[in-house]
């Protein structure tokens, strides 16, 4: 029972870890990988889909400050992220964000649709916890409330207080999600920004930054 746990376990961590190292990947098919958050619009003025070739090294990659860009030019695409680095020195939340930019031309304009990602394993445990923590808070109050729990000043007293913790423990939760994910949108809406910076300077420059 006990090898049964571990294994178990095990594979557990194993699928969040393998989960989390096939999102930060930018392959074709990594950059489409995870569960949607949000989209934003925006169009290039600046740039042509004739000059961003000129834009990447001949791998189609662009190393920016804080993160790194890949072009897909068959498929219109750029793809987005920070940077993982093994010994930041920044925090790290458990909901990472990138992003894929789907490109399209529109009268010489640009159209850059940003579709915003995290693992799936992060939006699944989410899910899952607060699924647990309101089922298991509805659970116990109808329960309590069936046994006479509340028929008591003491026992109305006790009940309000375990309510009340539940709906703490809840909104503790989503603040932490909420700030986790404002703080991993503004490193990625930094890393955006970084790319179009890059983007609208002149070719050479590009260049040398992304040989560094």
């Amino acid at each position: 029972m006990i090898l049964a746990g571990l294994f178990a376990s095990a594979l557990f961590i194993g699928l969040i870890l393998g989960d989390w190292l096939y999102f930060v990947q930018l392959t074709p098919d990594a950059v489409r990988y995870g569960c949607s958050v949000a989209r934003t619009q925006d169009l290039w003025t600046s740039s042509t889909a004739a000059t961003l070739r000129e834009r990447f090294t001949a791998d189609g990659v662009l190393m920016l400050p804080h993160g790194v860009a890949r072009f897909y030019p068959e498929l219109s695409q750029i793809a987005i992220r920070p940077q993982y680095a093994l010994f930041s020195t920044g925090f790290r939340t458990a909901w990472p964000i990138k992003g894929l930019i789907y490109l399209s031309t529109d009268d010489q304009v640009l159209g850059a649709l940003c579709i915003k990602r995290i693992p799936w394993s992060s939006a699944l445990l989410t899910l899952i916890w607060f699924a647990l923590v309101s089922i298991g808070s509805l659970a116990f109050i109808v329960i309590y409330t069936k046994d006479g729990g509340f028929a008591s000043l003491q026992g109305a007293l006790l009940g309000a207080g375990l309510t009340v913790g539940a709906a703490l423990v809840l909104a503790a939760g989503l603040v932490t999600v909420v700030i986790s994910y404002r703080l991993e949108n503004s490193r990625l809406t930094k890393v955006y920004d970084e790319l179009r910076e890059a983007l609208e300077g002149s070719p050479c420059q590009d260049s040398v930054a992304a040989t560094r």
